[in-house]
């Protein structure tokens, strides 16, 4: 095999060996199929970085609007970014356009994940692969979204705390971590409620049992905000819980909807307290 070939090979990564009716393959094929959609992947995040250094200057824009409306929004604060070191300027750019890269080639690795894994599935595991895949995706970027919209807000919290007559002066690259931990810790939290419809639907959590515990979700739903956002001001808190309760009272509704279809009504073991014998 000649070396472009080879190379060819190495994205390809077609079956050596036959296949069966099933779909089984050898092992060798299998980890033969990993390698070449590893290097895809690869591939398309490389360029996607090559892509994004163009970019640079509007993703910092895209960044730094978040303080910037913060500190227009106070009165006599004098606060600024800055890039400390000889080094740091490089740093940010290679650190914000991977970020950007990884964010945007994610529609295509996060398929060869599902494809590689697909064929092995049931078809009624396919089908809640492909409603995972519908609903997760967006409902993260949602959060995301929610998340940057009140960034702004909790910033100017926090950059009030600064005294009159002192400066205050923000590293980039500290300032971009807390951007990116704050985004990334909405755009989970608004997972939890889909996953819990999931646990519903594979039988493990039930609607009466999410409603007899709902006082408990309430509390835990505020002291994971309170814990989780980066910002200490009660409006990012408040934000992140309050979309997060509607999304557990649908999910609640959805799971009582999906008992009543499958009849786990008086069927279900909920009917039973902790402490109960069971006719069994």
């Amino acid at each position: 095999m000649s070396s472009a070939g080879w190379v060819f090979d190495l994205f390809r990564g077609k079956p050596k060996y036959a296949v069966g009716p099933d779909g089984r393959m050898a092992l060798t094929d299998h980890l033969r199929e990993v390698r070449a959609r590893l290097f895809r992947s690869a591939l398309v995040l490389v360029a996607a970085f090559i892509a994004a250094l163009f970019f640079y200057d509007q993703l910092l824009n895209v960044v730094a609007a978040p303080y910037r409306d913060a500190v227009s929004t106070l009165q006599g604060e004098n606060s600024e970014l800055v890039a400390n070191g000889i080094s740091a300027g490089l740093m940010l750019q290679l650190k914000l356009c991977g970020v950007a890269a990884i964010v945007v080639s994610a529609p295509y690795w996060l398929y060869q994940i599902w494809a590689f894994i697909v064929p092995g599935l049931h078809a009624h595991e396919k089908k809640w692969s492909r409603v995972v895949a519908a609903i997760a995706g967006p409902l993260f970027f949602a959060g995301v979204a929610l998340g940057y919209y009140i960034l702004p807000k909790g910033l100017s919290v926090l950059i009030a705390f600064v005294p009159d007559d002192v400066q205050n002066l923000v590293d980039f690259g500290a300032y971009f971590s807390f951007v990116t931990r704050m985004l990334l810790i909405f755009g989970v939290a608004m997972e939890i409620p889909f996953f819990v419809i999931l646990l519903n639907l594979a039988g493990i959590v039930s609607g009466k049992a999410l409603g007899r515990y709902r006082p408990w979700i309430v509390i835990g739903t505020f002291v994971f905000a309170a814990v989780a956002t980066p910002s200490t001001d009660p409006f990012s808190m408040l934000m992140l819980a309050i979309p997060l309760l509607i999304l557990f009272i649908i999910a609640e509704i959805v799971a009582r909807l999906v008992d009543r279809s499958r009849g786990r009504g008086q069927n279900s073991t909920d009917q039973w307290s902790d402490d109960e014998a069971s006719p069994i």
